[in-house]
């Protein structure tokens, strides 16, 4: 009987452990396809701002992160399905997708940005100027919905893609005449294609957006703990050399 008493213990202990473990681990969805805030390498692993921000973030918690790559026209509904805890992919809070989700205290500020091909007569990025005028953009971001809820309602044609550089090849290839972007990832993307046709025709004003970590609805407990490990990688200088290693400034 002891030893039985004993075993049975030893088995509650083990399962405890188990459960803290699971519990000190967080899935983290990334996309894994906006440079430089996130991207998938040659050997399939996720790198870029977001990535760090997370492990970061994780440490703080003294919790394991577990990446976990996903589509972004699917990151919503897999976070909803539990496929993973938390989205740090670079999403920006919006009132649509406030109705199905939380989101934490914000990372980092983002503004928009037009790129154009370098020969192009389109004077700015105003409405006026991008009518009648072919545009892309990447579906289902911020983005997407500025191109086609001003620049489409001005009357510009709007194309939306899964990926912004499926969007930047058909800029590069003439089937677009502008693509709206984030700032930082467009000025990431001309680094690598700015000798082939384009350039930043300007910030689009009034469109600051606040990317904030996305979790599911009701799970306050990990949004409490998720600000509170923002705020110390702010407060310890972690935070500002991570920032300052991609984009040699703070862009917080």
């Amino acid at each position: 009987m002891k030893k039985t008493l004993q075993a049975l213990l030893a088995a509650t202990a083990l399962l405890a452990l188990a459960n803290v473990a699971r519990a000190d681990t967080i899935r983290i969805g990334i996309e894994g396809a906006y440079p430089p805030f996130n991207a998938v390498d040659a050997q399939g692993k996720l790198h870029g701002f977001d990535v760090d921000i997370a492990n970061a973030l994780c440490d703080k918690m003294q919790a394991k992160c577990e990446l976990v790559a996903q589509d972004w026209d699917g990151i919503i509904p897999a976070l909803l399905a539990r496929k993973f805890d938390a989205i740090v992919s670079s999403m920006v809070v919006t009132e649509e997708r406030s109705k199905q989700i939380d989101f934490t205290d914000p990372y980092y500020r983002t503004l928009l940005a037009v790129a154009v091909p370098k020969d192009s007569n389109i004077a700015d990025v105003s409405v006026g100027s991008m009518k009648n005028r072919t545009v892309g953009a990447q579906s289902a971001t911020t983005q997407g919905m500025y191109a086609e809820d001003v620049y489409g309602k001005g009357g510009a044609d709007v194309r939306l893609y899964p990926t912004p550089d499926e969007a930047g090849a058909d800029l590069i290839n003439g089937r677009l005449d502008a693509i709206v972007h984030d700032k930082f990832p467009l000025l990431e993307w001309l680094q690598k294609n700015s000798e082939d046709c384009c350039k930043i025709l300007g910030e689009i004003p009034g469109s600051e957006g606040l990317t904030s970590i996305a979790i599911r609805k009701g799970e306050t407990e990990l949004r409490d703990r998720f600000n509170k490990a923002i705020k110390e990688i702010r407060d310890d200088g972690t935070y500002l050399a991570i920032s300052k290693r991609y984009f040699g400034e703070d862009i917080f």
